[in-house]
């Protein structure tokens, strides 16, 4: 889709945060690949972290995250498969007030020419609190890839034609 080069960009206040049991920020490639992609796109990093899979501890983080008006938009990194460990959905789902069911089925088509059927075993997901956009891709640096180049850096982009997430934004919190 194209880019409209006579509108004026704005840079996305965006948190990074990698839900694992493993993960340090010495391995974390796949938050290192967001950070990377969201920068170079023109975006700010508001926070970075990296949570255990535990849905109270991620419910609290993304909740103050949510709250913190310095952030427009959350990006996570794992916890998104189907083991007992894997809850980055369900946490989502106690913070979401509304849901972006395109995000997961547009992700896994995206995926789906990479890595094939496996691609079933996603949970991508995304939706919206208090204004504040969330989307929850896959633990894998190729996820990470397919989810932003995919999907987010033309949606954060506010030049995207003929629609994006950002010109949306002063709307989200409409009643």
């Amino acid at each position: 889709m194209p880019i409209d080069t006579s509108r004026t960009f704005r840079a996305v206040n965006i948190a990074v945060l990698t839900v694992s049991d493993t993960r340090d920020a010495s391995s974390d490639t796949s938050g290192d690949t967001l950070v990377e992609r969201l920068t170079c796109a023109g975006h700010t990093l508001a926070a970075r972290a990296i949570q255990k899979d535990d849905v109270p501890m991620l419910v609290e983080r993304l909740r103050g995250w949510i709250a913190d008006p310095a952030i427009d938009a959350i990006i996570t990194t794992g916890g998104t498969g189907l083991t007992g460990r894997d809850v980055t959905p369900e946490a989502l789902a106690q913070v979401a007030e509304k849901d972006i069911p395109g995000f997961g089925e547009l992700f896994r088509w995206l995926s789906f020419q990479t890595i094939g059927t496996s691609t079933v075993q996603s949970r991508a997901c995304a939706g919206v609190a208090q204004g504040t956009y969330i989307f929850c891709l896959p633990g894998s640096t190729g996820a990470v890839k397919d989810g932003w180049d995919g999907i987010l850096k033309d949606q954060l982009d506010s030049r995207h034609r003929p629609c994006n997430f950002v010109e949306l934004m002063p709307r989200l919190r409409e009643k």
